[in-house]
């Protein structure tokens, strides 16, 4: 053959395995047996080794790379990945449904798409003019982890996509999982070898996807479904979820079967109602029933909460029971030096899971369930994840069994512990106990806080008994000799720490707040209050009251951080962060594009906008170089003005402050872009 007739006949088998892998994997429908398609996928082997510049990404014999990757790098997602709001039954789909309702006054026809919940780990995908160029995973919803290398090995993901004329640029999420049977294998053949067991098909999914060689991930034989699809611009002009399901599909992709469309609440509660019967037969586990609202269009309208979709949510089923014993209750000590009570558990098989402890949270919960060690105990998983005592059954109670007292010295520093009348939580106030120590680096170290890659609970555990580090600051002295010393560490893992610890000093400002482990700012709230306050002197100095009136900031989390930044230890490791070149204020470039006529300028939005959402009013002022903030204050320059009166605008009138409808505001911000 000459190179023309060689180039063909590559493009030919690429294909032909194609189309035998579509059906296969995702059809569930073999067209070739497997003797013809080895044939085959050889002979593309056999040419592509001869000529190498005839290889694409695309082709079937590049799912498993060469190469294991050294480590993953963090990528933001083009689209954000929102998680969902849960009901736990169809009065609360209910709520549900009347709460969009009332963000969409008048809509009368509509439908949902129920699917079922798959338990895995969610995956977005990005494909460019039909070809996969990255695989991420969740994160935080904003930032994942890049996994591209892992993702091509998942057979049920086409490389391509299964179209000639593709858009520019395709988004597709879906959740990557393991069925039961593979899922049972794996662990088979850990246990052969002596290896820790998976604790769920979830938990090994997940941590098969960070597997660093492509060739483990290959053969653990991962599955996906697709449930999303999202092409910017809508070129394709798709008006309903369903639609996009069915496209999908064309595209390549595999769909879970049993999504059915709902003209209503009773549909979807007999949807729900027949798949709880009948979802222990399913190849693969499912916690619940997604509803979407079919209609795209709609879909945009509603829009997001700071957390959820307001179109869509997840119908949970009931987690599973179990009896079981409290063979004894230990107690851990977190960072924030809460003395947690652990009941060790004889172990029971669990929603597919075997459970061997519970969390009892403290001594009131003890108290609440009249818990004593031997006790007979039933156990459910909150939210199928956490396992939970529920209740005890007292008529089983041995003679022997002992009631528990929590202990008055911290279990790791032995030093004496309090428990304020305000509080649940008996806690160690030692700033230098161990525990409070290990778990502040750990959660500093953490992806949503620094994100520094490979200071795990071990090695942290070693710096912390061998004296290297006693707090946060202490890292950014820390050289490769000393962690050369450790055991598992040598030259060139210390170097690679050393760096990583230096490149969290380019981490947001947001995320170093976050970091800091102020008791209830979890990394959402972090992100609001880093917005707000664009330095760490100003968050320092700001009363409870203050924080408090920011949208979203509850008096609890004002207090805590309020009292946080008063306490002399915080005040000096701020410091010494600050020293060490941490970011502890907002991003420069992102001041830089505050300028035009509304830079400077403080808004305030009361109430509803006749026709744009709160956050997209914000936005454009944003865009223009102004600051909107939610309590009205002496500083405030403008009210920009909903369709109701309400506290705001009358506090706004009685300071003077200058009004704005939604018209008015739209022509101030066409005369700044002017």
């Amino acid at each position: 053959m000459n190179k023309e007739e060689i180039k063909q006949r590559v493009e030919q088998l690429r294909q032909q395995l194609q189309q035998a892998g579509y059906a296969y994997y995702v059809l569930d429908n073999p067209i070739m047996e497997d003797a013809v398609y080895d044939r085959l996928y050889r002979e593309l082997q056999e040419l592509e080794r001869q000529y190498p510049e005839l290889v694409t990404a695309d082709s079937p014999t590049q799912r498993v790379g060469d190469k294991p990757a050294s480590q993953f790098t963090s990528v933001r997602h083009n689209i954000p990945l929102y998680s969902l709001e849960n009901a736990f039954n169809i009065q609360e789909l209910a709520k549900w449904q009347e709460r969009w309702q009332r963000h969409a006054p008048g809509t009368e026809s509509f439908a949902y798409v129920c699917e079922l919940k798959i338990d895995g780990s969610a995956l977005a995908l990005t494909y460019e003019n039909g070809i996969l160029v990255r695989g991420a995973t969740r994160g935080d919803g904003i930032q994942g982890e890049e996994i591209t290398q892992n993702v091509r090995t998942i057979r049920s993901i086409p490389l391509r996509l299964n179209v000639d004329k593709p858009p520019p640029v395709v988004e597709v999420r879906g959740e990557a999982f393991l069925s039961l049977e593979i899922f049972e294998q794996i662990n088979a053949d850990r246990s052969l070898v002596g290896e820790q067991l998976f604790a769920n098909p979830r938990n090994a999914a997940a941590g098969t996807l960070r597997q660093l060689d492509s060739h483990i991930v290959a053969k653990r034989r991962l599955d996906f479904f697709a449930y999303t699809l999202q092409i910017p611009d809508n070129m394709l002009r798709l008006k309903t979820h369903w639609s996009a399901l069915e496209l999908l599909q064309e595209f390549g992709f595999r769909v879970n079967p049993h999504r059915q469309l709902c003209d209503g609440l009773q549909s979807v509660q007999e949807y729900y109602q027949y798949w709880d019967s009948r979802r222990q037969s399913l190849p693969y586990l499912t916690d619940g029933v997604v509803v979407k609202l079919n209609d795209l269009a709609l879909q945009a309208q509603l829009g997001f909460t700071q957390k959820f979709p307001r179109w869509a949510i997840a119908l949970k089923y009931p987690a599973e029971e179990a009896p079981t014993v409290v063979e004894s209750i230990t107690v851990q000590v977190g960072r924030t030096g809460a003395l947690t009570p652990v009941a060790e558990l004889k172990p029971v098989q669990l929603a597919g899971t075997t459970v061997s402890r519970a969390s009892l949270h403290n001594s009131d919960r003890i108290s609440e369930l009249n818990l004593y060690v031997g006790d007979t105990v039933i156990v459910r998983k909150a939210g199928e994840i956490i396992p939970e005592i529920v209740r005890v059954l007292p008529e089983l109670r041995p003679e022997k069994a002992k009631a528990f007292v929590m202990p008055h010295a911290c279990p790791e520093c032995d030093r004496p512990v309090v428990k304020l009348a305000s509080e649940a939580v008996t806690r160690c106030i030692n700033p230098e106990c161990p525990a409070i120590i290990k778990g502040s680096l750990i959660h500093w170290a953490s992806r949503s806080a620094l994100d520094i890659i490979g200071m795990g609970e071990k090695l942290v555990q070693q710096m912390v008994d061998r004296g290297l580090v006693k707090s946060v600051p202490d890292l950014y002295d820390l050289t490769v000799e000393q962690l050369s010393s450790l055991e598992r560490m040598g030259k060139k893992s210390a170097e690679k720490l050393v760096r990583a610890i230096e490149e969290s000093k380019s981490q947001p400002w947001s995320r170093v707040l976050y970091g800091l482990g102020i008791p209830h700012v979890g990394s959402v709230n972090a992100k609001v209050l880093a917005e707000e306050f664009p330095n760490v002197k100003e968050l320092a100095a700001a009363s409870a009251a203050k924080i408090e009136g920011i949208y979203g900031i509850g008096p609890e989390i004002a207090y805590s951080v309020s009292e946080w930044f008063q306490i002399p230890g915080n005040q000096k490791a701020i410091a010494r962060l600050g020293e060490a070149g941490l970011q502890l204020e907002g991003d420069a470039s992102a001041e830089v594009k505050k300028t035009g006529n509304l830079a400077g300028k403080t808004f305030v939005i009361t109430r509803t906008l006749p026709s744009m959402k709160r956050n997209e009013a914000k936005a454009l002022i944003e865009k223009a170089g102004g600051k909107v903030t939610t309590s009205v204050s002496s500083k405030t320059d403008y009210l920009v003005v909903g369709e109701k009166r309400g506290s705001k605008l009358e506090k706004g009138e009685a300071l003077g402050i200058a009004q704005l409808s939604e018209a008015q505001l739209l022509e101030l911000l066409e005369a700044e872009a002017g």
